[in-house]
């Protein structure tokens, strides 16, 4: 080949969308398109939960029963990765099995040698999944339960990501599909798990530097789909999000976060465990918090004080002991925090069920953990 055609096709390498250069990625490391092109985790989330609080607050049953049936296309497409046209052909009857967690997506047609692939799901999903087609198999057959215009599906997805203050075309389909990609990979899942579960035909450079049978791929997305579930619904005093900063000292490392649903939990740890977790801003991770390290102070206004992370909640639960009594803080929709203090420290508080509250621990106190 010339020199003139190899500068070509390296040209022509390079402006494609799949393309990543070897030297920096080897199998692990990803390298994510630009942020304004697809949804990072935190609007992932808020964008789920705009769709869930959507379609549970419908005045009828009848347009309750049709907004169940655009969230579970759109909790389809933002867990699987698959394109909207491959979530409305799906017959639930045949193409998801709720046994053994999976979907399958296409049908394998002998003329044109096309297969289905199936993609892995995780268990709580399945039963969210399950629950929402039963009831809408209470009104509608199951066949024709997604058969749905995909210019009304792509209207009420636009709707949906403006309501909670993202751009329209984020909200596409497809920027989903891209957003399930980047998330999975920056979780370090193996892009050729990836490729297999978005449906790629072809794989690219890092082929070379991994390979993986079916039966891998498939046991790699299970575990992965698993953990990242669990993760999810972790224990009460656990915060799921992005890293924000790092600043090193000549010590310890200064690590701020931004969670699921909008807090910011600051910690301080040692160099060395930075360095050993391979923390880098963007990353995920979870920050875990015990139960006796959580403060509470009853105030109208925020407390002036040291502690590094202030939250304010309301007291959901109180189970009280003869040396300690727990308190169940909401601080969100899908956050509570466990705060455990002397029983006699519990009623110079005089907290009640229903009071606000202030939650307070300082930064030593925030254990990292990563996947």
């Amino acid at each position: 080949m010339s020199e003139k055609n190899e500068l070509k096709k390296k040209k022509n390498q390079a402006s494609h969308p799949a393309f990543i250069p070897e030297r920096i990625y080897h199998g692990r490391i990803f390298s994510a398109p630009d942020q304004d092109k697809y949804l990072d985790i935190i609007q992932l989330h808020q964008l789920e939960q705009s769709f869930r609080a959507w379609a549970e607050t419908a005045s009828r049953s009848d347009i309750r029963l049709a907004r169940r049936r655009i969230l579970l296309i759109f909790l389809l497409i933002r867990y699987t990765g698959a394109k909207l046209s491959e979530v409305l052909r799906i017959d639930p009857l045949q193409d998801i099995d709720f046994e053994r967690q999976f979907i399958r997506f296409g049908r394998t047609h002998e003329d044109s040698g096309r297969h289905h692939r199936k993609v892995q799901l995780p268990e709580a999903f399945c039963r969210e999944i399950r629950t929402i087609i039963t009831d809408l198999a209470s009104k509608k057959t199951l066949q024709n339960m997604l058969n749905v215009d995909p210019g009304f599906v792509r209207r009420k997805f636009y709707e949906r990501a403006e309501a909670c203050g993202i751009a329209k075309q984020l909200g596409a389909p497809e920027i989903l599909r891209k957003s399930r990609a980047v998330e999975l990979m920056q979780n370090d899942m193996p892009l050729p798990a990836v490729q297999v579960l978005l449906g790629h035909s072809t794989p690219n450079l890092t082929s070379s530097y991994v390979s993986f049978s079916e039966d891998d791929i498939q046991q790699v997305t299970k575990l992965f789909m698993e953990r990242e579930s669990a993760r999810k619904t972790s224990a009460r005093n656990s915060f799921f999000g992005k890293i924000q900063t790092i600043q090193q000292g000549d010590i310890q490392t200064l690590v701020e976060l931004l969670t699921s649903d909008g807090y910011r939990v600051t910690t301080v740890i040692t160099n060395d465990s930075s360095v050993r977790l391979g923390l880098k801003v963007g990353r995920l991770i979870t920050a875990e918090i015990k139960a006796p390290w959580v403060m509470l102070q009853k105030s109208d206004h925020e407390p002036e004080c040291s502690a590094d992370n202030i939250l304010n909640g309301i007291i959901e639960r109180i189970n009280p002991g003869q040396i300690n009594t727990e308190y169940v803080v909401r601080i969100s929709d899908v956050t509570k925090v466990c705060s455990i203090v002397t029983s006699e420290s519990c009623r110079r508080l005089a907290l009640g069920e229903g009071d606000g509250v202030w939650v307070l621990f300082n930064s030593v106190s925030v254990v990292l953990l990563s996947e």
